[in-house]
């Protein structure tokens, strides 16, 4: 009987011929028909069962003849719910570690890392965390590297940069899950509330919040795509988060690309006004992650296990609608975002007001897709290379399913009753032109402003 065979079937037979049994000519055409994840995974545990109750297959077969599949299923599961097994084994084992230190930036993008300490998320997994609020992205890094945090709150690129060794000493790192897509906005003070062509941009201080950031690769595609060299014809300096608003009052910038609710307290303040979306420059891409290095996924597995499943339930939550403003009320506080709940609602549910006078209605302005699409690490490590970031020949593709573990968030989605993509890549638009994952280098050769030869 192979592995997945129905063990409550009388004729399925311990000899093959052809295949299992026998209506098929072969084995292959055989399993093709065979069930998959969670169903899957119980016929595995009915099968272990059957096996240890009828050594013999012969017995096996006349029992199921007296008394039907029907009853005899029912007579196995009144001892042993077979898919209580099944999702307990699917979950794995008890977490090796349980008090854990999670690193974040105050920012809506971290949402889900946020709200999961709370809302209980951590605790229903068995855990105790701390969440750590934390001062820049280099201080994350610095700090997950040294061990100091179990795993962290990251911008998209970050693992990538760790990974092969740019702005810091490579260490093979994961990201298992998206944080949040889209998110960001291109704010500017009040003084260019009439300067909103940014081929009119040259000279201007602007301010992202740190080198390896979609922050700052949108900010970059989008003055390229105008006519401005970001490298030559402005100045884009790296402000974490917190400080940008006092630095757009203090006249130290111009404008920003930044995370909310950064954005949206700019307004609120009336220091600055929202230019533009990043989702319009992009729409649903990857801004923030949740990120751990190898080490913590392969010694700890059970642990990293629990870690994610909490995640991706806290980002399921936090995708819907009507739970945003709960949420903004649970992050909000001093120990968390440290923001007004008007400003961090403005931004959950989309409706804002814009600096300019109106409010907009955008419900997507930020969302939350756990799902780490190999296609996003590809277009990032195409930006990496446009602006000099990284140098040479890129295996893109193996660089990709090392470090945006979309298997493991596959897997633990289904646990969650969630449908996952079926794929790993995607193409999508970005400022009208597409991105194929198959054709980075084509893609990279396509832009007229870069650094890249």
């Amino acid at each position: 009987m192979a592995l997945f065979d129905n063990p409550f079937d009388a004729s399925r037979r311990l000899n093959r011929g052809g295949c299992s049994c026998g209506a098929h000519p072969s084995q292959s055409e055989h399993d093709a028909g065979l069930p998959s994840g969670d169903a899957a995974m119980e016929r595995v545990v009915e099968s272990t069962v059957m096996r240890a109750l009828f050594p013999h297959d012969a017995e096996r077969r006349a029992f199921l003849r007296s008394v039907g599949a029907a009853t005899a299923l029912a007579a196995v599961s009144q001892f042993l719910p077979t898919r209580f097994v099944a999702e307990a084994f699917a979950e794995g084992g008890k977490p090796e570690k349980t008090d854990l230190k999670i690193g974040f930036i105050p920012i809506t993008c971290a949402t889900p890392i946020i709200m999961a300490k709370p809302m209980g998320f951590y605790e229903k997994q068995g855990l105790n965390v701390d969440v750590v609020k934390t001062a820049g992205w280099a201080v994350i890094r610095d700090k997950t590297l040294n061990r100091e945090y179990d795993a962290a709150h990251m911008l998209a690129p970050m693992p990538i940069a760790i990974s092969l060794g740019v702005g810091s000493n490579p260490q093979p790192y994961t990201m298992p899950a998206v944080e949040n897509v889209n998110g960001q906005a291109i704010t500017l003070a009040m003084k260019h509330k009439d300067r909103r062509d940014p081929k009119d941009w040259k000279g201007f201080k602007l301010a992202v919040p740190f080198d390896y950031s979609m922050h700052n690769y949108l900010l970059r595609y989008y003055l390229a795509e105008a006519g401005i060299d970001p490298d030559t014809d402005v100045q884009i300096r790296a402000v974490p988060p917190p400080e940008m608003v006092a630095n757009l009052r203090a006249d130290n910038i111009d404008g920003f690309l930044a995370p909310d609710p950064v954005n949206q307290r700019a307004v609120y303040d009336g220091v600055g006004f929202i230019h533009i979306l990043s989702k319009e420059i992009w729409d649903r891409h990857p801004c923030c992650a949740f990120a751990a290095s190898q080490d913590f996924v392969t010694q700890t597995p059970n642990t990293y296990a629990a870690l994610l499943r909490a995640i991706i339930e806290a980002t399921t939550y936090a995708s819907k609608a009507e739970n945003r403003k709960e949420i903004a009320a649970q992050i909000a506080p001093a120990n968390y975002l440290n923001q007004p709940v008007t400003v961090v609602e403005q931004v959950l549910t989309g409706t804002f007001a814009d600096g300019l006078g109106s409010v907009r209605k955008v419900p997507d302005r930020v969302d939350f897709d756990a799902f780490p699409w190999q296609s996003f690490a590809v277009w990032i490590m195409t930006q990496m290379q446009r602006w000099g970031q990284i140098k040479g020949d890129v295996d893109y593709a193996t660089v990709a399913a090392k470090v945006y573990l979309a298997t493991d968030a596959a897997k633990l989605m289904k646990q969650n009753g969630l449908t996952p993509p079926e794929t790993t890549t995607k193409t999508f638009v970005v400022m009208g032109k597409t991105f194929d994952p198959a054709k980075p280098k084509e893609y990279l050769d396509s832009f007229k402003i870069k650094r890249a030869g």
